[in-house]
């Protein structure tokens, strides 16, 4: 009889464990820890998120970047009302570089063109939109959203404001040129000291309620301290009417300039902003796993946010301040290097600045030469490609990164 209950009971047991084994979940880590047969089996390995794609620059897009600059700038030298050689552009080009002298072959009258004319938009382009897409990509790091743009804290909001008022009472400002261009200069001080005060009031609403500014409170204080300024540029266009051309022409975006005069007044901001965020690129991809893993590896997140959305705005607030509101162009082009490149911020960034650049220069050709002789507004002609793009954006967003 003992030998009988001897020889059941290890087979009740081993029954017991195949059905414990049979009826739990494939997750399930709870194993009885007396079962030998399950006690040696490891839990399955958890699924893997998708690679996030190279984490360095290849030369390839290095090159292509470079190589999109050059095209576009030659595209935007060499056309327009009147046409040019693009060979003979290029070589112009090359003349310019000291060190080196090559005859363009051009009449001096297309020479001056080149040089005098259209150079300073070209380059106006180049600067503008390097710095939106920048600021674009580096926006989208912080906060952890793929369709966040360089408007997101306010600064087209406060940057309109201060265009709109410089234009609405330009009599009790300097009256003083820009060179070439017929903007009187207090309207881009005017823009760029709106920005700033549109971001430093989304910065103080966003911390006046905890230690810490999280990126959903700056985000919200964004989106109130924008329609709060919105409200005063609308009030001040219908007292003032008689500027309401002049504060649209501005609002939708346009480099027309003829002279270095803009030029030289966003080149130091470009340079100091795009350095700080070329040199914080790879805290970006430290902060794209949550502030508690960053901190756990020795980064500061809020110290790198507040760099990097300073920065950001810094770059912004200037570049809007000479060119208007140019919208999408964040958007568009730091997304598609994502798609195309990889979702590294180490790549996406030195990226974004060379194909931003491309991209402006292109559009501001679009612009002035798609109905002659009349100049299409440059943000209506970004906003023509970004929208269908956001839309694209918007639907993938929740599959892709």
């Amino acid at each position: 009889m003992i030998s009988l209950l001897h020889h059941h009971v290890p087979a009740r047991r081993a029954a017991a464990g195949r059905n414990v084994r049979a009826s739990a979940s494939p997750g399930d880590a709870r194993v009885p820890a007396d079962d030998p047969d399950t006690s040696e089996q490891t839990p399955p390995a958890p699924r893997r998120a998708p690679a996030p794609g190279p984490s360095r620059l290849r030369v390839p897009w290095l090159l292509a970047g470079v190589a999109a600059v050059l095209v576009a700038a030659v595209a935007g030298l060499a056309l327009g009302p009147v046409r040019l050689n693009p060979v003979g552009v290029f070589l112009q080009l090359l003349d310019l570089i000291p060190g080196i002298h090559v005859h363009s072959g051009l009449p001096d009258r297309e020479a001056a063109i080149v040089t005098q004319l259209r150079l300073p938009r070209v380059c106006l382009g180049l600067l503008v939109g390097a710095m939106l897409a920048m600021a674009g990509s580096t926006y989208q790091g912080v906060f952890r959203n793929p369709l966040a743009d360089p408007y997101l804290l306010g600064v087209a909001a406060g940057a309109g404001l201060g265009a709109t008022a410089a234009f609405a009472v330009g009599h009790a400002f300097a009256t003083v040129e820009s060179e070439g261009g017929g903007t009187p200069i207090s309207v881009p001080l005017a823009a760029f000291a709106g920005a700033l005060l549109a971001v430093g009031l989304t910065y103080a609403l966003g911390s006046a309620g905890g230690r810490y500014r999280t990126p959903a409170t700056l985000i919200l204080a964004g989106i109130a301290v924008s329609n709060f300024l919105t409200a005063g540029q609308a009030y001040l266009q219908q007292r003032y009417v008689d500027t309401l051309r002049e504060v649209y022409s501005w609002i939708m975006g346009r480099l027309s300039t003829a002279g270095w005069h803009d030029v030289l007044l966003l080149l130091p901001f470009v340079v100091v902003s795009a350095g700080l965020m070329l040199a914080y690129r790879r805290q970006l991809d430290v902060l794209s796993v949550g502030d508690e893993e960053a901190r756990s590896l020795g980064a500061h997140p809020e110290r790198v946010r507040y760099v990097l959305v300073i920065s950001a705005s810094l770059g912004t607030a200037a570049a809007v301040s000479v060119s208007g509101l140019i919208p999408f162009v964040g958007i568009i082009v730091p997304h598609t290097i994502r798609l195309l490149a990889g979702s590294s911020y180490r790549v996406i960034m030195p990226l974004s600045m060379l194909f931003g650049a491309a991209f402006l220069a292109l559009a501001d050709l679009a612009a002035r030469t798609a109905l002659p002789p009349t100049e299409i507004p440059i943000g209506v002609v970004t906003a023509f490609v970004g929208a269908p793009f956001f839309i694209v954006v918007l639907r993938t967003s929740r599959r892709s990164l």
